[in-house]
């Protein structure tokens, strides 16, 4: 993707009937990202997220806000680390520059593409992780490693053991997350 262009991207649950559509921007100094997601499950929900990144991809706000609720989640971020949650700061987030939002395989990108690894590279990092449909906001630790550069990353919780090994295209977006989200 070049500047001042575009990218809409639809991903589809492995196994269900969600979907979420994703138009992506990058323009003079910053990403942005505005996706709706439909999720299945026991409660279906849908979503809508506005993430916005600087031009070296550290997040800069996340909005999230729940259709057909009035509830919505607003995260800001000074480019260093530091965030608030509804304008009031959130030091447990202190040093985190990427978020993660449940709902969607985009927020893989982010870190993807701000750490720019080489094959055989890692990096361990720590997200503002968002749970859906709670709307909570915790620190959680991560790690990235390339697998193939510009192809295959393993992604892995240092929390649990929970890993995938993930599929991107040329913008670093995922093609395929198993058990979770394909391209549609």
């Amino acid at each position: 993707m070049t500047a001042e262009e575009f990218k809409i991207v639809r991903w589809r649950e492995w196994e269900g009937p969600g979907l979420e559509h994703l138009v992506l921007r990058e323009r003079a100094g910053e990403v942005l990202a505005d996706s709706v997601v439909i999720c299945s499950g026991q409660t279906p929900f849908a979503v809508r997220y506005r993430i916005s990144c600087d031009a070296n991809w550290r997040a800069r706000s996340v909005t999230v806000d729940m259709i057909g609720s009035e509830r919505t989640l607003v995260l800001a971020s000074d480019g260093d680390g530091h965030w608030t949650r509804d304008g009031m700061p959130v030091p447990e987030l202190d040093g985190i520059f990427d978020p993660d939002l449940t709902v969607t395989p985009f927020t893989n990108t982010p870190p993807i593409r701000r750490l720019r690894l080489s094959t055989g590279q890692s990096a361990e990092i720590t997200t503002a992780f968002v749970d859906f449909p709670a709307l909570t906001v915790v620190s959680n630790p991560q790690r990235y490693s390339c697998l193939e550069e510009g192809r295959r990353y393993l992604y892995e919780s240092r929390a649990s053991d929970f890993k995938r090994e993930l599929e991107i295209d040329d913008d670093g977006l995922v093609v395929s997350y198993p058990d979770f989200w394909q391209r549609g």
